[in-house]
């Protein structure tokens, strides 16, 4: 039913590279893909995971493909997905706003926990990144059991 998983956030540097890299570990017979809402003009495209996120994954999963290509969120990304996994309500609500056609298919990453967010680590502190990442993996082990 949701063999296409699309994790989204504003830069597709941090928090959606570290749980779509997660997901995919937990989930090997899904495929799994993050973009940003961020706009082409912010400079993020093509980037790889941010680094102090890529040093968490690279610690905590270290079997997990690290390799990443920040793309922005389009037409075409949602049209593919089955599910929208979001940090944010605010990200939920870009989404549906710019894409009528993710409506019923965009969640935030934590329902499972109370529909919490993931608050954005970038450019803050090493325990920032480190709550974020906590908070990325128990929500994304959580999708895990769901599906």
């Amino acid at each position: 039913m949701f063999n296409t998983i699309l994790v989204v956030c504003v830069g597709n540097i941090c928090r959606s590279p570290t749980a779509e890299k997660l997901l995919q570990l937990y989930l090997p017979n899904k495929q799994v893909i993050s973009a940003g809402i961020a706009n082409a003009k912010s400079g993020l495209t093509g980037k790889g995971i941010e680094p102090n996120a890529l040093a968490l994954l690279e610690e905590r999963e270290p079997q997990a493909n690290t390799e990443h290509s920040a793309q922005q969120l389009s037409s075409e990304l949602v049209r593919k997905a089955d599910l929208i996994l979001v940090m944010e309500n605010g990200h939920l609500n870009v989404v549906n706003q710019k894409y009528p056609q993710a409506s019923g298919k965009c969640m935030l990453l934590g329902k499972w926990d109370s529909d919490a967010e993931v608050p954005d680590p970038y450019q803050k502190s090493d325990e920032a990144f480190q709550f974020a990442y906590d908070e990325i993996e128990r929500h994304c082990r959580a999708w895990a059991q769901k599906l």
